[in-house]
């Protein structure tokens, strides 16, 4: 699959989820989707990413989630759409060795 072809994917499937997360009563709004590589290098030297972030490829989003009208920072607050999420094949930042409940990507080349 080509790289355009797995963003076109990509984005498919983030309109499912974010559909999918109205459905139910879920309040989103969009957060980071596309990061430039310097933005990344400086993530991952100040610790708070990775210097091949998913975002530099538009493969992966963040998104915020509300409940109640307050703002959800818990990874576990997110889970209902992470599990969702990975039904559809992406990968859920709430796995990560340190979760990032509010992140949702496809893998590319290793790197979720």
């Amino acid at each position: 699959m080509t790289l355009s072809e797995k963003q076109h994917l990509f984005a498919v499937k983030a309109a499912q989820l974010i559909l999918w997360a109205d459905e139910r009563g879920y309040r989103l709004t969009l957060g980071e989707a596309w990061r430039t590589p310097e933005q990344a290098a400086r993530n991952a030297k100040s610790g708070t990413g990775i210097a091949h972030s998913l975002h530099t490829l538009r493969l992966a989003l963040d998104l915020n989630l509300f409940i109640n009208g307050d703002y959800q920072t818990d990874s576990a607050a997110y889970l209902p759409l992470g599990e969702y999420w990975e039904s559809l094949g992406g990968a859920w930042g709430g796995r990560f060795s340190r979760p990032d409940g509010n992140h949702f990507s496809l893998e590319h080349q290793g790197v979720r």
